[in-house]
């Protein structure tokens, strides 16, 4: 099993429940926008604590607020890419992208840094700083910083959205040989219907009690 997942989440005044177990693959969290689902991936990586539940990735439990286990963030060896991107804007793409390299223990490599930079398209970049990119541009560099991190897991909140058709695909494509190479576990967000139907192997719905398969 890839994801066994029941968490309650309190943002401000709002209680936000889900609960899902998924198998081996690429799982796709929907539902209508404000559902919670960029909450619910923060808790999985460990970076927003659940009120209860469990979080259990590949075998292994992060969180399980019966037995008082909470393993922090820097442990749970995620690969994360959010909306909002979270690049060091102090940094250049190639400073942005050797940070995550540096985090990856070798035996851990998911894909090569010049690989990464091939695949994303984002050679012309390395010398500039996130605030000079475009959306688009910002959202490869993310993905691959987070590729080179070495994770155990991806979860990704709408990594394709800022993209055109041409790098769509190839982005597409990268993420189903990662997969197909690697078999690591992945949580997608996503909105388009096309990207669900390719990628995802499984689909969880938010407030409902079991993924659809």
């Amino acid at each position: 099993m890839a994801f066994d997942i029941a968490l309650r989440l309190r943002r401000g005044q709002r209680i936000i429940e889900t609960t899902f177990s998924t198998g081996t693959g690429v799982t796709a969290l929907c539902g209508p926008s404000g559902a919670g689902k960029s909450s619910v991936l923060a808790a999985i990586a460990g970076l927003l604590a659940p009120e209860a539940g469990h979080i259990v990735v590949a075998g292994e439990t992060v969180f399980d607020s019966a037995r008082g286990l909470a393993i922090p963030a820097e442990r749970r060896a995620c690969g994360i890419v959010f909306q909002d991107l979270r690049l060091f804007p102090h940094l250049s793409v190639e400073a942005n992208l050797r940070y995550g390299e540096r985090r990856a223990p070798r035996a851990r490599q998911v894909v090569a840094f010049e690989e990464t930079v091939r695949l994303l398209d984002i050679a012309p970049l390395l010398g500039r700083r996130p605030a000079t990119l475009s959306g688009g541009e910002a959202q490869r560099v993310a993905l691959g910083r987070a590729l080179l991190s070495g994770p155990r897991f991806l979860l990704l909140d709408e990594p394709l959205a800022a993209l055109d058709s041409r790098l769509r695909d190839g982005v597409i494509d990268l993420i189903e040989r990662i997969h197909s190479e690697v078999q690591l576990p992945m949580i997608l967000v996503s909105h388009a219907p096309d990207e669900v139907a390719r990628l995802a192997h499984h689909v969880a719905l938010m407030g409902q009690d079991a993924a659809r398969s």
